[in-house]
């Protein structure tokens, strides 16, 4: 009987992550493959529901619409911001310069700059993929 993907494994899989018209995002293919523990938050959870049940040794597209992808680009995660508040007082960054942010907590995240002016920048804090339809591709090798 062949091994199949439960969603607490540790799994090595190559996997490769496109827009709907096929242009690539990240891809393992012809590399080295990954190794990943499901469940722990280094796959977004709507990747990792395709992966469960999956049988080793087989290749699978899933074409996947934004709402099951990264979800909808959400307008209130767009904030304009004073340049001051941004590292370096702005000076290093333009439009589409991806920047980090300290959280009170003391984590970071991070926010697209899609617009700028003398004043303040504008910062999407959406996932890169918000709103987009995408296609997963994905082979396991083997689950550990």
């Amino acid at each position: 009987m062949t091994e199949r993907v439960k969603l607490d494994d540790l799994v090595t899989l190559h996997y490769r992550v496109a827009t709907a018209d096929d242009i690539e995002i990240v891809s393992t293919f012809g590399a080295t493959p990954a190794t990943l523990q499901l469940g722990s938050g280094e796959l977004a959870p709507t990747l990792e529901a395709c992966l469960d049940g999956l049988p080793v040794g087989e290749r699978h597209v899933f074409l996947l619409e934004a709402h099951q992808a990264f979800g909808p680009h959400n307008p209130e995660l767009m904030k304009r911001i004073p340049k001051a508040e941004l590292p370096n007082g702005g000076a290093d960054i333009g439009v589409l310069t991806l920047v980090e942010f300290a959280a009170p907590n003391g984590q970071t995240f991070a926010g697209l700059v899609r617009e700028m002016d003398d004043e303040t920048a504008l910062v999407d804090f959406n996932h890169p993929l918000a709103g987009k339809s995408i296609r997963f591709e994905v082979e396991v090798i083997g689950v550990l």
